[in-house]
């Protein structure tokens, strides 16, 4: 199980050096350098366990999603369709993400299963559903739906 995206992303770079492509072999170099940074990390224990670099991918596709819309927001859309194509490359590597249904769903059930009120327990409900939910949605939509179906 561990660091098996690791060893994944180093096959990928020989094979985008390969094919020479550019924008995957970009991508992947960043998330190998984000890796290695996190394996070598104070505290670390040397291995890259797979939900560390989860997260870590995670972080970085919201990262070139945010430049791009900065790049499209300052009239740079050639800045912006690299930063959007990287995001593309690496969102390979996560997890099938949630759908809107599949993610209500789940959220409707912590919200049973603690007993969850209304919005003064949305602290509680997003402990859980963020613990449970790591890498197949942003957290960002967790935290809307939470709201919206402590809200009804």
């Amino acid at each position: 199980m561990e660091e098996k995206i690791f060893e994944q992303i180093s096959a990928d770079i020989k094979t985008a050096m390969l094919a020479r492509d550019k924008v995957s072999l970009e991508a992947l170099r960043g998330i190998k350098k984000e890796f290695i940074e996190a394996k070598t990390a104070k505290g670390s224990d040397g291995i890259l366990h797979d939900d560390q670099a989860v997260k870590i991918m995670q972080k970085m596709v919201k990262q070139r999603k945010e430049t791009a819309q900065i790049y499209t927001e300052q009239n740079r859309p050639e800045l912006a369709e690299n930063e959007l194509a990287e995001a593309a490359v690496i969102e390979k590597y996560l997890p099938q993400q949630m759908s809107d249904s599949e993610l209500e769903a789940a959220v409707s059930a912590i919200i049973t299963q603690i007993g969850a009120a209304g919005p003064q327990d949305m602290g509680k409900v997003m402990g859980i559903a963020t613990k449970q939910l790591a890498g197949k949605t942003e957290g960002r939509l967790i935290s809307e739906k939470v709201k919206a179906l402590l809200n009804k």
